[in-house]
Formats: C-alpha cells, sequence, structure tokens
C-alpha cells in the first residue's frame, strides 16, 4: 500500500504529535501492508520514534492496540472542527475591529453596486 491521505487529512510526522492531538482521528500505515484508522487515545515519544494507542480497540478481535512509528512518517489527522471554527471566528472579528477602528469608510457603501 502507499496511503497518502485524502483530501480534507491533513499530513503531519508522528514526531510532532502532541497532547493536544489525543481524541482526534488519524490514519497511517504502520507496515506495507497494514492501514490503520483511528482516534488517539495516548501518544508516547521514544528515542527515535512515537507509539500512537488508539481508543477503543482493546480487546477488538486481535486488532492491535498500539502502533510505533518512526518520527519522520505522516500520519494523517482529520481536520479539527473546533479548531477550524475558533481561526473562523477570530479572523471575522479581527474585520470587525478594523472596521470599527475606521479601517472602513463612512463613504463607501456597502449597498452599492
Amino acid at each position: 500500500m502507499n496511503y497518502s491521505g485524502t483530501g480534507n487529512e491533513k499530513a503531519t510526522p508522528a514526531s510532532e504529535l502532541n497532547r493536544t492531538h489525543v481524541g482526534q482521528t488519524v490514519s497511517f500505515e504502520p507496515d506495507e501492508f497494514t492501514l490503520v484508522f483511528g482516534k488517539i487515545a495516548a501518544i508516547a515519544r521514544k528515542e527515535g520514534g512515537v507509539t500512537i494507542a488508539l481508543q477503543g480497540v482493546e480487546g477488538s478481535g486481535g486488532l492491535q492496540s498500539s502502533y510505533s512509528l518512526p518520527g519522520s512518517q505522516h500520519v494523517y489527522l482529520q481536520p479539527d472542527m473546533l479548531t477550524n471554527t475558533e481561526s473562523t471566528i477570530k479572523d471575522l472579528f479581527g474585520k470587525v475591529q478594523e472596521n470599527l477602528r475606521g479601517g472602513h469608510k463612512g463613504d463607501d457603501r456597502t449597498d452599492k453596486l
């Protein structure tokens, strides 16, 4: 296999995973024969690598509950909707502040074509 994520997933080196990624949906290839999809339960950084534990896998028909990956290997994260929404709100708030501070001239009418 040669998995490179889907259009909405963000490629992230395993070494960049941190506590903010716990609970996010992830996909990765731990080896050339396996493709893993799951939610991150825990992340452990070790010398030369990262171990990812998955939520809800323990005792599920022989599936592994954790995987060790080299730090340089990409994992693919689903977009965090809360962070995306927060960024959008901050951007819009910044534009409103700019308009209130005088960035918007009174003679510029938005209702004119």
